[in-house]
């Protein structure tokens, strides 16, 4: 039976990158039906009081979101996935930090023609972009952050996760977290990270 996933990102955000990995590891061994939604950290932080180092990276944050909306609306949703795939190599276990290349050679690799770049440092999509960050952010609440994911309707924040999991440890994830999930009165289960993202 299909299992009908939906996650959001920020291309930008090391913890949605690894949390795809492990959802990508799962789709290889399960029936699952993935819709890939854009969703931005500098829009959930925009009226939040945050140190200014952090908020000093969402211009840069906002350019790819901005670029994978943007080529979802012109070019096709398509391509939402392989764009992000493209981005996040470059710039999560790459750890690159020249964003003008890093978009060229994105846009390049997906298939797309140069002047797609372009809708990087465009608003003309802001609308869209803002309403697929809110429909996520809508379903867990305001105090989460990137990714979230839908199962068949049943939507949480996370799983916040280093490295992803293999194999048959990545399936006992996925049931665990959406068995949980699914609990009507379930609400938040967490610890302090004692590792940063490991991109194995």
């Amino acid at each position: 039976m299909t299992t009908h996933v939906e996650y959001w990102f920020d291309p930008s955000c090391p913890w949605a990158w690894m949390t795809s990995r492990w959802v990508d590891t799962v789709a290889e061994q399960r029936d699952l039906d993935i819709t890939w939604n854009v969703m931005s950290l500098a829009v959930l932080n925009e009226n939040n009081d945050v140190p200014d180092e952090y908020r000093a990276f969402f211009p840069r944050a906002l350019r790819l979101t901005r670029l994978v909306t943007g080529v979802a609306q012109v070019y096709g949703a398509k391509h939402t996935k392989p764009l992000y795939d493209a981005l996040g190599t470059r710039i999560h276990p790459e750890a690159r930090t020249d964003w003008d290349a890093i978009i060229a050679e994105a846009v390049a690799e997906v298939g797309l023609p140069e002047e797609a770049a372009a809708l990087a440092d465009t608003d003309q999509y802001d609308e869209q972009m803002r309403a697929s960050h809110f429909d996520g952010i809508g379903r867990v609440g305001e105090d989460v952050g990137t990714p979230v994911i839908s199962v068949d309707g049943v939507a949480f924040f996370g799983p916040v996760i280093s490295p992803a999991p293999k194999g048959e440890a990545a399936l006992q994830l996925w049931d665990g977290v959406v068995a949980v999930a699914a609990y009507d009165g379930f609400f938040e289960l967490k610890r302090s990270r004692t590792v940063g993202p490991i991109f194995s």
